[in-house]
């Protein structure tokens, strides 16, 4: 038996649309992979997840990662996956996500680990698609291997430096904003100057992570693709992102699909103090939100 925690994971970054993301330490999932004897794949526990995740395991993104890992290896023992949700649906931290990183990081412990974290990407991926709808690593690659990631494609990842002293705070509001929805109301053609506007933040983005330059990562985040369609069904984004600017934070912006949103910070105390004027945003229109501050979690997923 073995089991693994997956972390939550931001993605988007403003200016890396499904290719940037980065891992933080909490919340997260955990996962359990054991041998049975039915030589099937099933799932047999699920917690926390108020009722709504489905047993079959074609339905469920930590069943189809696992059945697609153990074809890929020829593998025909069967195994038992129970499941732990500890994280909100819809929040835009890579729940679906976490689920399928961890059953394969475990699934592939169980086996003796004939293949690497990276080697590891496709098959979660895999399962990824069955919760999202579409095939993109910006939650599943840096929850599987921590840190600021660049996504280029499920086989060529850029893993980028972290700067010293980077929190990530992360407020979500008790709201739910279901990933379909967040992608419906999304443009289907980007206008050619957003589109190299978008070009250059995220070049020096990079950049600026690799020359440890907070005030070039900060004229960086801005986004031309998402963000301006997406606040609208952000709770009060434009009061929560004064705030945050006005805690010092280096940037802010919407995680993944929302309705959380983080913002990049320099130094522990500062970065409590800008989720603290977050949440006081949101609170102040009786909304109610959960803070997670962390350091950027440069480890990902690990076998418990």
């Amino acid at each position: 038996m073995k089991t693994a925690f997956a972390p939550a994971s931001v993605s988007n970054l403003n200016c890396g649309f499904d290719i940037l993301g980065l891992a933080i330490d909490r919340p997260g999932d955990e996962i359990t992979v054991a041998f049975n004897e039915e030589k099937v794949i099933r799932i047999v526990s699920i917690k926390g997840d108020n009722g709504k995740l489905p047993y079959a395991t074609e339905k469920n993104t930590a069943g189809v990662a696992v059945q697609s890992l153990f074809q890929h290896l020829g593998e025909k023992r069967g195994v038992d996956i129970s499941i732990h949700k500890k994280m909100p649906f819809g929040s835009g931290l890579g729940s679906s996500a976490a689920s399928a990183v961890g059953a394969v990081l475990a699934a592939n412990a169980l086996l003796d680990n004939p293949l690497s974290k990276k080697e590891l990407i496709p098959f979660a991926i895999d399962g990824e698609v069955i919760a999202s709808g579409s095939r993109h690593g910006d939650n599943i690659v840096p929850s599987l291997l921590g840190g600021f990631v660049l996504v280029r494609s499920e086989h060529d990842i850029v893993e980028l430096p972290v700067p010293k002293s980077m929190y990530c705070t992360v407020v979500h509001p008790k709201v739910e904003i279901l990933t379909k929805t967040a992608r419906d109301i999304l443009p289907k053609e980007v206008i050619m100057s957003d589109a190299i506007h978008q070009s250059a933040n995220m070049g020096s983005f990079v950049a600026a992570l690799y020359q440890d330059d907070m005030e070039l990562l900060a004229r960086s985040m801005e986004d031309y693709l998402a963000t301006p369609y997406r606040k609208s069904l952000m709770p009060e984004f434009d009061r929560v992102k004064k705030a945050a600017q006005y805690g010092g934070a280096v940037a802010f912006g919407i995680s993944g699909a929302g309705p959380s949103m983080f913002a990049l910070v320099i130094g522990q105390s500062r970065a409590t103090q800008v989720g603290e004027l977050m949440q006081k945003a949101l609170s102040s229109k009786d909304i109610d939100s959960t803070l997670f501050v962390s350091k950027v979690n440069e480890q990902g997923a690990r076998i418990l």
